[in-house]
């Protein structure tokens, strides 16, 4: 399941550029945060009241999950741990649960919530290519697995490019496709050293806990920013697949 890519070591101005951003952005974020909190977020707030699981049909995923475990008698950082260990779902969804649903400061969302982020990680980078050897013994491991591994490959290139820097940033940037989990599955591929990737995931995540947290505090301003992000993404993608340059055939 390795995959060894030879990959450029030079900071090219593609990258310079990248660096750029990032340092833009997170300066942006800062600000923001700043303006956020000390707007709305008092520094404790009460616990809310357990919902009944009637009304649990009628929440988002990340509140039903929130709630499940709530009702079980789990603390609300507990529940935003455990959140933000699931893959797909992550620390991008366990932020708002943190802050919206349980209303904890932004700060204690934030630090849990980056904490069960992080807690997979090592597992999958120590024990990926054991697990999947004995998962694709039956068949239904075999298609979880497939499944799990798909959305990885399609993102090796992308970090190969710049290694450990591509790594971080690739999970910085807190958007479905990305995050620790497929970050450390490509590290796994790219053979890299896992403490190694460890430590640049854990720059990626807290970078992307940082926007999470800002995006959350603004409301609907925040979910606004990011829907203008992902259509921006989504239409340069569907340019660049139809462009001549991307289609040889033409």
């Amino acid at each position: 399941m390795r995959l060894h890519l030879a990959a450029s070591r030079r900071i090219t101005p593609k990258l310079m550029n990248i660096l750029r951003r990032v340092c833009a952005l997170a300066g942006t974020t800062a600000v923001l945060s700043g303006l956020a909190v000390t707007a709305e977020v008092p520094l404790s707030t009460p616990e809310p009241a357990r919902p009944s699981p009637s009304r649990i049909s009628n929440m988002s995923r990340g509140e039903r999950i929130a709630a499940q475990l709530h009702l079980r008698g789990w603390s609300p950082e507990m529940c935003v741990a455990a959140i933000a260990a699931l893959p797909v779902v992550e620390l991008r969804g366990a932020i708002p649960v943190g802050v919206w649903y349980f209303q904890l400061p932004w700060w204690r969302a934030l630090l849990w919530a980056y904490l069960g982020n992080l807690l997979p990680v090592p597992l999958i980078l120590l024990l990926l290519e054991p697990i999947s050897r004995f998962a694709r013994r039956r068949r239904w491991g075999d298609r979880f697995m497939e499944w799990l591994l798909r959305r990885a490959r399609r993102r090796v290139a992308d970090v190969a490019r710049y290694e450990k820097i591509g790594l971080a940033l690739f999970v910085a940037i807190p958007l479905p496709a990305t995050g620790a989990w497929t970050g450390a599955m490509v590290a796994v591929m790219l053979s890299m050293p896992w403490f190694e990737a460890f430590v640049w995931i854990s720059v990626g995540v807290l970078v992307a806990g940082f926007i999470v947290t800002v995006l959350t505090l603004l409301g609907w301003v925040g979910a606004g920013i990011a829907a203008a992000v992902l259509l921006a993404m989504a239409i340069r993608a569907a340019r660049s697949y139809n462009s001549p340059r991307a289609n040889p055939t033409q």
